[in-house]
């Protein structure tokens, strides 16, 4: 009987095909005769209970689930392998497609936040972003985007930053430093000439604040773990001696070389 998978305690594990081409034809129905013929129903349900008995095709299958809870990752059946990363590869695209959205949304809903109009530059927070709502709303004059654009994005990546960096991911750390640092130098370039350096100055303490959340735990230490080393080596020096067999008692004196005299 051929079967289409690898066998099973020592036994052939048929399909359902199988058993549905050995079975015997059944006998004609007489409600079905001259429209169904031959009651091929009949055996497609005679070919399913048998495959649900002891050793059928889905009794097989069914043991080969009970067993991969206890199995380890080796003895697992390849079909249920093949189910599990099909199902993994489809929750990662769902959950990229879901990111992607959550993205657009974000970065759609920050856009419509006029650049340079919501902040006339007043107050602590004032002195700072309006500074770069300037900045990112002339250089956007040159730019196929969006001065809304710009800044939605210059928010994003601070956002993700700092919250990236509070749980110590060290990209999101990289992306908090850069950003603080391009904010300065945004700030630098368009404020006052009066307040620059007052502008700048604000901002970097700001930004060395919300540093303390961002980079929350990082260290310029050297850490020194103090393990005692798992394999240990001792030398020692084996010399093999190679001592001689003992002679027998009668040869103490050496070879018999003394022969008697003969006549």
């Amino acid at each position: 009987m051929p079967s289409n998978d690898k066998p099973v305690n020592g036994q052939d594990n048929p399909s359902f095909l199988d058993v549905l081409n050995q079975m015997p034809p059944a006998p004609p129905v007489p409600e079905l005769d001259g429209k169904h013929g031959s009651g091929r129903f009949a055996r497609v349900r005679a070919a399913w209970k048998t495959s649900w008995e002891e050793g059928g095709f889905f009794y097989q299958r069914w043991e080969e689930v009970f067993q991969a809870r206890h199995a380890s990752r080796h003895e697992i059946a390849n079909w249920i392998k093949a189910i599990a990363l099909f199902g993994a590869l489809s929750l990662i695209v769902m959950m990229m497609n879901a990111a992607r959205d959550i993205a657009s949304a974000t970065l759609k809903g920050l856009s419509d936040i006029p650049a340079t109009s919501a902040s006339d530059g007043s107050g602590l927070w004032g002195t700072v972003d309006h500074p770069i709502r300037v900045f990112l709303a002339d250089q956007a004059a040159h730019l196929s985007v969006a001065p809304a654009a710009l800044y939605a994005f210059w928010q994003l990546t601070g956002l993700l930053g700092l919250v990236g960096g509070f749980f110590g991911n060290a990209g999101a750390r990289i992306a908090w430093l850069l950003f603080g640092i391009g904010s300065l130098a945004m700030i630098w370039s368009a404020a006052p000439a009066g307040g620059r350096a007052a502008a700048t100055g604000l901002a970097a303490l700001m930004w060395a604040l919300a540093s303390m959340l961002a980079l929350r735990g990082l260290t310029l230490r050297p850490i020194v773990h103090n393990h005692p080393p798992q394999y240990q080596f001792n030398p020692a020096l084996h010399l093999h001696a190679t001592i001689p067999a003992p002679s027998p008692a009668g040869d103490d004196l050496g070879p018999d070389n003394i022969h008697q005299l003969q006549r």
